[in-house]
């Protein structure tokens, strides 16, 4: 090896570090003399030089050199999947025949790309996990990707409202915005004075729709779900990191709620919407009203879950004074829009005084206070209704637990959105009690959130909310049971023992595999029953024509009122939904269901039937009647006497009662 003569020294005595364009020149000058004496400086020594192709090309080995760099980044890991989950959404949207759909909703009108996008979400979602603590960003993305993939096909491909009561909903504002108030003492057909009692939901749609200068809240009610789930996420981390430092676990808990909360009341909603602000009220108190002196050893990290979090700060009497002036008018607002919620965030305030931390009976007593003022003022018609059942309907929890007034579902794809409801929740409640049971330090700093998840299970003694009662006792434990069922899955870092070696490497498998099927079950969950749920813009033509033709205050009679624009005009007409009773009735309808509906008009009233594939599929869905039982309905008022045809299409049957034909 040849040996380098001296540097040249300048006045320091250091020798001097060649500038950038004097390496540049001196590379230029080798490439020159390699080639074998290139031209000197001149005109052919400048025609030689690299032109502006050279600099393009060096433009694109630059370009080309920055992305690879950004593929051999951890972020590209994060980035790949959700790039090309989001390629295969958007692929699939098109695809999605939800015009043809069968007794499995969209189930089997999912084009495989869409399934395959959700996939590939669920594997990046658990690949940021890794870095969830220094990136949280990534999972924060995925899990609001996820949340628009499964939630957004209806408000981007359906023309009509989603939803019957979403429907129905729009009615109730459409009335507001017309008539300018409410008229709470005014008794209204089917129960819909309550709407006009609880208002506070239906008043700021109203305002805005004027907001957004639209014709009604149509235009943007199939958002909802996207919207209401987007506005949790954040309100979910608030309350999961209160309880735990461990990020994955707290991402993990926000993708398990977005999977388990199936139950459909999401949308445009005086119980989605108070649901949010229950949501908001409870992550506010576990932040800020710890009682000084009340956290004992749970300051000590040391018996403690390593994904355990500090106990908040305590705050002084002054302090949570003031933050309940803050709640109040939250808290007034869910009292103003829901009859349910209120119940529901009483029960859960009691729960947290159940522990030292949290026992602030001025928060419980101000809340009750509240709940009710508004009870015995607005809402007193339906409250003292409500206490007068509670003698026959309190401590029944077989009648209270069960859905609705019908059986059991009949067909195949209503079977299977039944099966997996409860595989859903047997899966939820297993994850949840199995972290009980195996990290009880976790359970130990995070009892308030266990005993919040616990409250609403008394609810199933008192009353059964019109068949619904057991789908809200689920939506309000679902925060709780999601933060204990990712617990389970996500066992704490950190730990160097055998059995957390053995967890740690159960989780790498058992975390991806749990998710994937949680999506599986979601999927019937939320969309099995789709059918019941879409109807085309000739259905809803078709049924607001019928009401349109009915003279005001005439009977409108359904098999159900889970179509579309069921309560189209609701203050104009009376409506009786005839098969949204006991089974056992419905099937002596079947023998003669002329002669039933005709014996239950009263004298004098004019009266039509409203019949669409949209009751059919709900009628069967929700276990009303047998199978085949809507079709032999219609055919049997068809060939009666007593009504005449006034519409038939495939869009649906409309029949006039004609009391002076016997036939």
């Amino acid at each position: 090896m040849q040996r380098q003569g001296p540097a040249p020294v300048t006045g320091s005595g250091v020798p001097s570090r060649p500038s950038a364009k004097d390496r540049e020149a001196e590379e230029r000058e080798a490439e020159g003399g390699e080639a074998g004496g290139g031209p000197g400086p001149g005109p052919d020594a400048e025609a030689a030089r690299p032109g502006r192709e050279d600099g393009r090309n060096g433009g694109a080995t630059a370009a080309r050199g920055r992305f690879a760099t950004v593929l051999r980044s951890p972020d590209a890991l994060n980035l790949v999947p959700l790039l090309l989950a989001g390629v295969l959404w958007l692929w699939a949207l098109p695809g999605i025949d939800f015009r043809s759909m069968d007794e499995f909703g969209l189930l089997d009108r999912f084009p495989l790309t869409f399934y395959a996008a959700l996939t590939v979400l669920t594997g990046g979602f658990v690949i940021t996990l890794r870095r969830a603590g220094t990136a949280p960003l990534w999972p924060a993305t995925y899990c609001a990707a996820m949340l628009v993939a499964l939630k957004a096909p209806p408000a981007i491909l359906y023309d009509t409202v989603r939803y019957a009561w979403a429907s129905k909903h729009d009615a109730i504002i459409s009335r507001l915005l017309d008539q300018g108030t409410v008229h709470p003492g005014t008794e209204l057909s089917g129960g819909m004075s309550a709407y006009d009692q609880w208002p506070g939901f239906f008043s700021l749609d109203a305002a805005l729709v004027r907001a957004f200068g639209v014709d009604a809240a149509a235009s943007f009610i199939n958002w909802a779900p996207v919207a209401l789930g987007l506005l949790t996420v954040p309100v979910l981390i608030l309350v999961y990191r209160t309880f735990s430092d461990d990020w994955r676990l707290v991402w993990t808990g926000v993708w398990i709620f977005q999977l388990a909360n199936w139950v459909g009341q999401d949308y445009l909603s005086p119980q989605g919407f108070s649901y949010l602000l229950y949501l908001t009220v409870f992550a506010v108190v576990v932040r800020h009203f710890v009682l000084p002196g009340s956290a004992g050893t749970l300051r000590d990290r040391a018996t403690l879950d390593p994904a355990a979090a500090a106990v908040p700060p305590p705050t002084t009497t002054r302090q949570r004074a003031v933050a309940v002036l803050f709640l109040v008018p939250v808290v007034a607002t869910i009292n103003a829009s829901h009859q349910l919620t209120p119940i529901m965030l009483c029960a859960s305030l009691f729960a947290l005084c159940l522990t030292r931390r949290y026992r602030n009976l001025g928060l419980l007593a101000v809340t009750g206070l509240i709940m009710l003022v508004w009870n015995l003022t607005m809402g007193r018609e339906l409250f003292l209704e409500t206490l007068g059942t509670l003698r026959e309907k309190a401590g029944d929890l077989l009648a209270n637990s069960r859905p609705g007034f019908a059986g059991d579902p009949t067909g195949p794809g209503p079977e299977l959105v039944g099966s997996a409801n409860i595989l859903m929740v047997l899966a939820l409640g297993g994850l949840a009690a199995a972290a009980v049971l195996l990290r009880r330090r976790l359970v130990r700093s995070a009892l308030p959130l266990l005993l919040v998840a616990a409250a609403p299970l008394p609810m199933v003694a008192v009353n059964d909310y019109g068949g619904e009662m057991i789908f809200r006792v689920y939506l309000f434990g679902l925060p709780g049971a999601a933060f204990f069922a990712a617990a389970a899955l996500v066992p704490a870092a950190g730990a160097a023992s055998r059995a957390a070696t053995i967890a740690r490497r159960t989780a790498t498998v058992a975390l991806p595999l749990t998710l994937v099927a949680m999506l599986a079950g979601f999927l019937p969950s939320y969309y099995g029953k789709e059918g019941m749920h879409y109807a085309p813009p000739g259905e809803t033509a078709l049924t607001r024509r019928a009401f349109d033709r009915a003279p005001q205050g005439a009977l409108i009679l359904a098999a159900t009122g889970a179509f579309a624009d069921s309560y189209y005009r609701y203050d104009h007409y009376e409506r009786w939904f005839f098969t949204e009773q006991e089974v056992d009735e419905n099937l002596r309808m079947l023998k003669d269901p002329a002669g039933y509906l005709a014996g239950g008009i009263p004298a004098g009233r004019p009266a039509y039937v409203i019949l669409t594939p949209t009751q059919g599929e709900a009628v069967i869905g929700e276990g009303y009647l047998p199978e085949g039982g809507f079709d032999r309905l219609g055919k049997a008022l068809k060939a009666s006497p007593l009504f005449a045809v006034v519409e038939e299409s495939r869009y649906g049957l409309v029949l006039r009662y004609r009391p002076t034909t016997t036939g």
